[in-house]
């Protein structure tokens, strides 16, 4: 029992993307989390680009500089006036390397000595070189051959060090790094263990992740985002890329006129939808289940007619993902309610890691 002041305890989530950095402030009382602030600070386009390679190929990801990061988390930090200082901070799937893997049935102590050695088949740098974890994801008793299955991640450490710079250098306690998916699953999911797929579209990418029995069993990321789609707009109608930011967000998919903007606009989500349909497909018919539940998390996720035009396109029911179930919010934000729930799905993962 704390002796002096308040005894609840407060982390903050800091979600750094590609294109923005969303931050949230929770707390946690009588075993609910409160939301006490929130912050964002976004990416100007036509900001720089990194080269990302991965297996298909070199992508093409705009990415804040690192001080534009640290000067990002200050600014919102004191415009917010966000106080805690404990820091949970995501990690994108695009420097890291994940895999999962199957393996004879070991004891924790024999699957410790074996996951490096397999390791060293599927990242593709010395283990030296990485922070690698892993965990049981599937366990297999009364399989022919009993086996595990086993999640593997590995960081390279010079992006661990980048981060905990960058944390420091914004008068963060870096408490823990986390891949996004993680606490995307987090904030989600629950206790639910029924198979389920997660699309999460950011600015600059679209990430479709597969869950079953809480942990992510795939993850695929393709090079389409929010930015993509307000430049098509823009170059559709020769206009501005914040002119069409304002005209995606108010209009988005409407049939109810001849709209070019939906027009301008529907090839990108085609391309999000078909590779959408060929990951959930693809790992259903390898592992022979059915997805019953797609979750939408995103900035376009609140656009006018985007869910029904997207589901329409999958051929199948998709909902918008509520990371706020958990959350108590002061009934001042509830008109915020679903720019929160949508866009700092991440963030509010991240937050609820340790409190």
């Amino acid at each position: 029992m704390a002796l002096f002041g308040s005894s609840k305890k407060s982390r903050i989530g800091v979600d750094i993307g590609t294109a923005s950095i969303k931050i949230v402030e929770l707390e946690k009382d009588s075993n609910r989390f409160k939301l006490v602030n929130y912050g964002i600070f976004e990416l100007e386009p036509g900001d720089q680009a990194i080269t990302s390679p991965g297996r298909e190929g070199s992508q093409k990801i705009f990415q804040l500089s690192d001080q534009d990061v640290v000067t990002g988390i200050k600014q919102v930090l004191t415009d917010a006036g966000i106080k805690s200082r404990d820091a949970i901070a995501s990690i994108p799937s695009f420097p890291t390397f994940t895999t999962t893997i199957t393996l004879p049935f070991l004891s924790e102590e024999e699957l410790a000595k074996t996951v490096p050695y397999e390791a060293r088949k599927y990242v593709p740098i010395p283990l030296t070189d990485v922070q690698l974890d892993w965990s049981v994801v599937g366990v297999h008793k009364d399989a022919p051959q009993p086996n595990v299955s086993v999640f593997i991640v590995a960081v390279p450490k010079t992006e661990v060090s980048r981060y905990q710079t960058i944390m420091r250098q914004a008068g963060l306690n870096l408490r823990a790094l986390e891949l996004e998916n993680f606490a995307l699953i987090r904030a989600l999911i629950g206790n639910d263990l029924s198979p389920m797929a997660i699309i999460n579209i950011g600015g600059r990418s679209t990430s479709i992740l597969i869950v079953e029995n809480g942990f992510q069993q795939l993850s695929r990321d393709y090079e389409v985002g929010g930015f993509e789609i307000t430049n098509s707009i823009a170059r559709a109608l020769g206009i501005t890329m914040k002119r069409a930011e304002e005209m995606k967000r108010s209009r988005g998919m409407n049939t109810d006129e001849a709209n070019v903007i939906r027009e301008a606009m529907s090839s990108l989500v085609d391309m999000m939808a078909l590779e959408a349909t060929k990951t959930i497909y693809n790992y259903e018919d390898a592992h022979k289940i059915k997805i019953a539940r797609i979750l939408l998390v995103g900035g376009l996720a609140n656009m006018p007619h985007f869910i029904e035009y997207f589901a329409e396109k999958l051929g199948r029911e998709i909902v918008p993902g509520n990371t706020l179930a958990r959350v108590v919010l002061d009934p001042a934000l509830d008109a915020k309610r679903e720019e929160l729930n949508s866009t700092f799905a991440v963030s509010l993962g991240l937050a609820m890691r340790e409190i």
